[in-house]
């Protein structure tokens, strides 16, 4: 069994990026958490009833993907800057030394949101060997809707170096992103069920498979046991 901790800026990055991936996790017994590091709050301008339909949805996902615990710092969604690190750093790292992940899935480094940058660079302070000897492996994902629409800059670019087989999972990723139903819209829009398995098939295609995620390997830690 593996511990495995995902990381979302928002809800719905953790299936766009990770969905079939995640499946995979439950389906092998995996203990997977999950760490959300921003919440959608009245005082921002959203109706209570959309706020308690944003916690009903976090929740049924979680009892979906079966997951052992939800972590979420609350940050109001949008305002996450470099001031913020100084605080947020160590509420995710005293979620790790709970947790004690081996496998961390965080957000790509140069996706358009500042919320998925800041949340990058706070995982990834709290990833160093010798505070988090635990930890085995660390992999990017890409998100729909945010990956893509990164400055075009050579330093900024998602190399996939690491492809997981959904092809047994794909129905249920998509059923599990209709959980978000705010989020999803008709094609050509990005977070279209069309363009979630558009890109599935693009990514299973790199490596032989129907359908695959790709990831970006930042530590892969082989440790004799």
């Amino acid at each position: 069994m593996k511990k495995v901790i995902i990381i979302s800026a928002h809800p719905d990055d953790e299936v766009l990026g990770c969905g079939g991936t995640l499946i995979k996790h439950r389906t092998l017994g995996d203990k997977v958490d999950w760490l959300i590091t921003t919440g959608i709050h009245e005082n921002q301008g959203y109706s209570l009833e959309r706020v308690k339909q944003r916690q009903e949805e976090i929740g049924d996902l979680a009892r979906k993907l079966n997951i052992n615990k939800t972590y979420n710092l609350s940050y109001p969604t949008t305002t996450l800057t470099d001031g913020t690190l100084i605080e947020m750093i160590p509420k995710i790292s005293a979620v790790f030394q709970e947790s004690k992940p081996e496998i961390i899935y965080v957000l790509n480094r140069s996706d358009a949101h500042s919320d998925h940058l800041i949340t990058f660079k706070a995982v990834m302070a709290c990833t160093k060997s010798f505070r988090y000897p635990f930890i085995e492996r660390v992999l990017m994902y890409e998100c729909i809707s945010e990956t893509e629409f990164g400055p075009a800059l050579p330093e900024n670019q998602f190399l996939p170096t690491y492809f997981v087989d959904i092809s047994p999972f794909l129905k249920e990723k998509l059923e599990l992103m209709a959980i978000y139903k705010t989020e999803v819209g008709e094609h050509p829009f990005p977070r279209s069920f069309r363009n979630i398995e558009a890109l599935s098939v693009f990514r299973g295609a790199s490596v032989g498979f129907e359908h695959a995620e790709a990831f970006q390997i930042l530590k892969w830690i082989e440790k004799y046991k």
